[in-house]
C-alpha cells in the first residue's frame, strides 16, 4: 500500500521538482523470441550527479496500476549520464506493457511520468495457393504486424530459399517460414506447400523374380510417386497392349505359357503431365518356362519306296528349346514293345526296306521335362519301274525295231542295185558297136522313160541274135523302174583306128575293153522317184 502511494506523489508532484528533469521514451514493437531496446533518455541539473538508475513495469492489481521492478531478461545498457536504454532478451507476450523509469542523484531523484509501450508480435508465414498444382506460381508473404521495417529471409525445412515468388515444382513441396535477418532463430511458425503432380516413376515388378515355370503362381505390382497418391483403382495393368486388370496388384494362381508377353501397368491420379493423364510404366517381357508340348511328327515324302530316301523330322514348342530327341518304332500294332532307332530332330532313313514298315514317335526333352509325340505309320512300297524307265524303254525297242527295218530295206535296194547294174553292163556292151558314140569324148547323160524307147534305138544295144528274152524282160522292168542312167564314157583301146573297119572289130575292141581295159567308168545309178 505504500508504494502505491509513492507512485502516485512520484508521478503527480508538481513544483520545482520538474525544473530541468526530465525523461523521454520511444514506443517499441518486438517480434516474439527476438531481442528488444527500449530507447530511453533523460537529463537533470548540471550540478547533480546520478547515483542509481531503476526500470519499472506498471502492472494492473486490483484495478490499480502499480510499478514493480524488473529482473528476468532485462539488462540496462544505459549509462548515467543521459542514456537510460533498457534491453529485453527473448521477448514474450507477457513483456508486453508500460515501462517506467527512475533515476536518483546526490541531491534528489526523479521518476518518469509517461511511459515507453512495448508491444509484441509474431511472425506470421502466409503460403500462396498453400495446395498447387506444378507448373503454377506459388507466392510466399510474412506477416509481422509491427510497423518497423525488419529485413525477413526464408527457409523451407531449413534449407534457404531464395526467392519468395516460384513456379512450383513436385521438390518444392515441404514446410516454409520466415524469419528476421540476424534473428534467424526466431521463425514463423511453418506452413506447409502441397504441390500436386502426376505420377511419377511408375514401377511394375513381378513376383517371385527368377525364372517362371509353368504352374506356378505369379503376382504383378505396380506402384507410382504422385500427389495424390494414386488409388487403387488409378492403376490398371495391360499385355501386349491389351487390359488384363485394374487396381495395384494382380495375381495368376497357375500360370500358362499362354500367360507369356510384355506387361506394363499404367497409373492415373487426375493429374496431366504435359497434357497426358495415363502414365505407364516400363515393359517387363514375362516368358514362361515350359516342358515340350504339342509334340508332332512329320514324314518328308508321301510316298515311300523300297529304296528310296526319307527323313522323319520331329518338332515342338518349348522353353526353353527341346535339346533332346529319341526315335522308337513299333513293328507290331498289338505290342508294346518300342524299339529304339535314333536320336536327334531328324531321323535319316537313306535307303528304306520292308522293315521300316512301322509306327513311329519321338519323345522330346529339355530340363523341365519330357513329351511323347503321337504316332506316325511309315509304309514301304515294293518298287515298280519308275514311267520314265517304262517310257525309255519302250523308246529303245522302237528305235532297235526301226533299226531293223532300216537294215531289210538297205539290203534289199542293194539288191535290186545290183540287179540293175547287170541289166546295164548287158545294153552297154550292145551300145559299144555303134561309132558313133566312141567318137563322142564328151559326157552324155541319157535318160530312159517310164515307156520303153523305139524298137530301132534297142537293137543299138543288142543285136537281134544275142537277144534273150530273159533280157528283155530285165529291161523292160527297167523301164518300169524309171532307172536313171548318169554320165558314162566309153574309150576305145586304140583310137586311131579307121572309121570304115568292118563290125567286127569294135565288138573285138569293147570285149576287150570290158576284159581288161581299166578306161570304162560308171557312175552312180539312182532310182527315179
Amino acid at each position: 500500500m505504500m508504494e502505491s502511494w509513492i507512485l502516485i506523489v512520484l508521478v503527480v508532484m508538481p513544483g520545482v521538482w520538474s525544473q530541468n528533469w526530465k525523461v523521454t521514451f520511444k514506443n517499441q514493437c518486438a517480434i516474439k523470441g527476438t531481442s528488444v531496446v527500449i530507447k530511453c533518455k533523460y537529463s537533470y541539473p548540471s550540478h547533480h550527479v546520478v547515483d542509481s538508475v531503476h526500470w519499472y513495469k506498471a502492472l494492473p492489481v486490483s484495478g490499480t496500476w502499480m510499478l514493480f521492478r524488473l529482473s528476468r531478461n532485462f539488462r540496462y545498457v544505459g549509462d548515467y549520464i543521459s542514456d537510460c536504454s533498457l534491453e529485453i532478451k527473448n521477448v514474450q507476450h507477457t513483456d508486453e506493457g508500460r515501462y517506467y523509469f527512475r533515476f536518483e542523484t546526490s541531491y534528489n531523484g526523479w521518476q518518469s511520468r509517461s511511459y515507453a509501450q512495448l508491444s509484441v508480435k509474431e511472425l506470421t508465414t502466409v503460403v500462396e495457393p498453400s495446395t498447387v498444382t506444378e507448373g503454377n506460381n506459388v507466392s510466399l508473404t510474412c506477416v509481422s504486424d509491427c510497423p518497423t521495417q525488419t529485413f525477413i529471409v526464408w527457409f523451407r525445412d531449413g534449407q534457404p530459399v531464395t526467392n519468395p515468388a516460384f513456379l512450383a515444382r513436385r521438390e518444392d513441396a515441404g514446410r516454409y517460414y520466415c524469419a528476421v535477418r540476424g534473428q534467424e532463430k526466431v521463425t514463423s511458425a511453418p506452413v506447409a506447400l502441397n504441390v500436386q503432380y502426376a505420377p511419377n516413376n511408375v514401377r511394375l515388378s513381378v513376383s517371385p523374380l527368377g525364372d517362371v515355370i509353368e504352374g506356378s503362381s505369379v503376382t504383378f505390382s505396380c506402384s507410382s510417386d504422385a500427389n495424390p497418391p494414386v488409388t487403387q483403382s488409378g492403376y490398371s495393368l495391360y499385355k501386349d497392349g491389351q487390359l488384363v486388370s485394374s487396381g495395384q496388384t494382380h495375381a495368376i494362381a497357375v500360370i500358362q505359357p499362354s500367360h507369356s508377353g510384355r506387361y506394363y501397368c499404367q497409373a492415373w491420379n487426375n493429374i496431366s503431365w504435359r497434357g497426358v493423364e495415363f502414365i505407364k510404366s516400363t515393359e517387363i517381357n514375362l516368358e514362361v518356362q515350359y516342358r515340350p508340348m504339342n509334340v508332332t511328327v512329320s514324314v518328308d515324302s508321301p510316298n515311300v519306296v523300297e529304296g528310296s530316301s526319307v527323313n522323319l523330322v520331329c518338332s515342338s514348342p518349348a522353353n526353353p528349346a527341346a535339346d533332346n530327341y529319341t526315335w522308337y518304332q513299333r513293328t507290331d500294332s498289338s505290342s508294346s514293345q518300342l524299339l529304339h532307332v535314333g536320336s536327334g530332330q531328324v531321323l535319316s532313313l537313306p535307303s528304306v526296306e520292308a522293315s521300316h514298315t512301322g509306327l513311329y514317335l519321338c519323345k522330346a526333352r529339355n530340363g523341365l521335362g519330357e513329351t511323347n509325340s503321337t504316332e506316325v505309320l511309315l509304309t514301304v512300297e515294293k518298287k515298280k519301274g519308275s514311267l520314265l524307265f517304262q517310257i525309255l524303254s519302250g523308246t529303245g525297242v522302237a528305235l532297235f525295231i526301226a533299226f531293223v527295218i532300216i537294215l531289210l530295206l538297205f539290203w534289199v535296194k542293194r539288191k535290186t542295185h545290183a540287179k540293175k547294174k547287170a541289166v546295164f553292163d548287158v545294153r552297154s556292151s550292145g551300145k559299144g558297136s555303134n561309132s558313133s558314140s566312141t567318137e563322142d569324148q564328151s559326157n552324155s547323160i541319157y535318160t530312159f522313160p517310164s515307156s520303153p524307147p523305139p524298137g530301132p534305138a534297142a537293137q543299138d544295144f543288142t543285136p537281134p541274135s544275142h537277144r534273150n528274152p530273159n533280157h528283155e524282160h530285165d529291161a523292160n522292168t527297167s523301164c518300169e523302174d524309171e532307172v536313171t542312167y548318169s554320165t558314162v564314157t566309153i574309150k576305145p583301146r586304140n583310137p586311131s583306128l579307121p572309121r570304115h573297119m568292118n563290125s567286127n572289130a569294135p565288138q573285138q575292141s569293147w570285149s576287150t575293153a570290158g576284159e581288161n581295159d581299166d578306161s570304162v567308168i560308171y557312175a552312180t545309178i539312182a532310182k527315179s522317184s
